[in-house]
């Protein structure tokens, strides 16, 4: 399980989200843009410090305050951008590789991806389904204990992004980590999560301040 609590100031306010997650379990952080989601994703990925609160992972403490911080070398986390980090002068198979050096690993997660006939194609000839399985791929290679999904879908077309929301859902269901993913969209969100958080409008919380 992944759980605990952080708080990070972002200029004019601050970001304070309790959350929970059990292995198997996908946790949807839903909010609009600039309510602080991609900067939660960054603290559990251990890209960013909070300011204060903890982060447990499996009772072993991430974060807490400034005791400790287990930095993010040492979290194993699989982390999918919302714009893939595909090595561009890489084939899939060598992208996925990349941080996995076990053969019988990478042509497994070809095959959960559906992409093993793409192995010898490099990023810029395939589509952009395709490249995002391929991230999804590359984050999974190296067993991590967490896997972080930052608006994975929201450069995909609609039918591809349908397409790549019902493969994540049998994804999530074959996987035994915490998965955590934040979206604007609430129809990923409804459709894959088990748990959901939506963080506040800044801007409306500045206002009803103002009215106050």
């Amino acid at each position: 399980m992944l759980k605990g609590r952080i708080a990070k100031k972002r200029g004019h306010f601050t970001i304070d989200v309790s959350f929970a997650c059990e292995s198997g379990n996908l946790l949807a952080l839903t909010g609009p843009s600039g309510a602080g989601k991609t900067t939660v994703i960054r603290t559990l990925a251990g890209l960013d410090k909070p300011d204060r609160g903890q982060i447990v992972y499996d009772k072993k403490i991430w974060f807490d305050a400034a005791k400790i911080w287990v930095p993010a070398r040492d979290r194993r986390i699989g982390y999918v951008f919302q714009e893939h980090t595909l090595f561009p002068h890489l084939n899939v198979e060598k992208n996925v590789g990349f941080s996995c050096k076990n053969k019988t690993r990478i042509t497994e997660l070809l095959e959960m991806l559906g992409i093993r006939h793409l192995a010898l194609k490099k990023p810029h000839q395939i589509s952009g389904g395709e490249r995002q399985r391929a991230a999804f791929a590359q984050a999974l290679a190296s067993d991590p204990h967490v896997l972080l999904l930052d608006e994975p879908f929201s450069a995909l077309d609609t039918i591809t992004r349908v397409r790549l929301r019902k493969e994540l859902k049998g994804l999530k269901e074959r996987l035994d980590i915490p998965i955590i993913l934040v979206t604007h969209d609430l129809e990923d969100a409804e459709y894959l999560a088990d748990t959901m958080i939506n963080l506040p409008n800044p801007k409306a919380t500045m206002q009803h301040l103002n009215e106050n």
